[in-house]
């Protein structure tokens, strides 16, 4: 028998689709590996060691920060799809204590980079050939840049890890070698993250191997999901 038809001039309500996470946004990670790799070598080149306020870093290599100016925003905005895939794969049993943190530290990663790069570009557009900028305020400049990314944006990525590890121990979503592994990346970067910039560099790769396990590890995270609402 059929059903009644609806009376005239009423519409049907639509039909409501739930949200899920596409498995391919844990690519976004990888590209974020790959792009901030990328900006790290192109700051790296930029100011090498012994600069120390040099005349002509910022002339020289105006190319190389120009390049990984344009290529951090991007960086950036993969970094945040990366986090709210990773967020996706334990929301069914996270911790409010822990998340807080977890993003936190991840949205203050991004900002420190972006103040980083933003005064790098400021940099090598106020330097120029006919007014060139005096040497004090090249060195204010470079401290400035590398300070923010190897003492605040390495630590604030440092706590990402930390924090991210504990939610993986404490549910057992990824495997004990990784949360290891976590650990002493994290530890690492805590403690060595001024002595060189090319400490950072262990978080893109750290971001490669995470993104993979999200990738493979996708019908795990289903099964807690559904577990968690059954």
């Amino acid at each position: 028998m059929s059903s009644p038809s609806s009376p005239p001039g009423e519409s049907r309500p639509p039909t409501l689709r739930v949200l899920t996470t596409p498995r391919a946004a844990a690519a976004a990670g990888i590209l974020f590996a790959l792009l901030f790799a990328t900006v790290i070598v192109l700051v790296r080149a930029a100011i090498p060691d012994g600069s120390a306020g040099s005349i002509d870093w910022a002339i020289d290599r105006r190319h190389a920060i120009s390049t990984a100016g344009v290529l951090m925003p991007f960086a950036g905005i993969c970094f945040l799809w990366f986090i709210a895939v990773v967020r996706d794969s334990f929301k069914a049993v996270e911790d409010r204590f822990f998340v807080t943190v977890f993003l936190s530290s991840g949205l203050l990663f991004v900002a420190m980079m972006f103040v980083s790069m933003a005064v790098a570009k400021g940099l090598v557009s106020a330097d120029s050939a006919a007014s060139p900028l005096g040497s004090d305020t090249r060195l204010f400049g470079e401290t400035m840049v590398l300070t923010t990314c190897k003492t605040y944006a390495t630590r604030m990525a440092a706590v990402f890890m930390i924090s991210l590890a504990t939610i993986w121990l404490r549910t057992g979503l990824m495997p004990r070698w990784l949360v290891i592994l976590t650990y002493l990346t994290a530890v690492g970067e805590l403690a060595a993250g001024d002595l060189s910039i090319w400490v950072a560099m262990t978080f893109p790769v750290w971001v490669v191997v995470v993104s993979v396990l999200l990738l493979t590890r996708a019908g795990v995270f289903e099964h807690v999901r559904r577990h968690a609402h059954g």
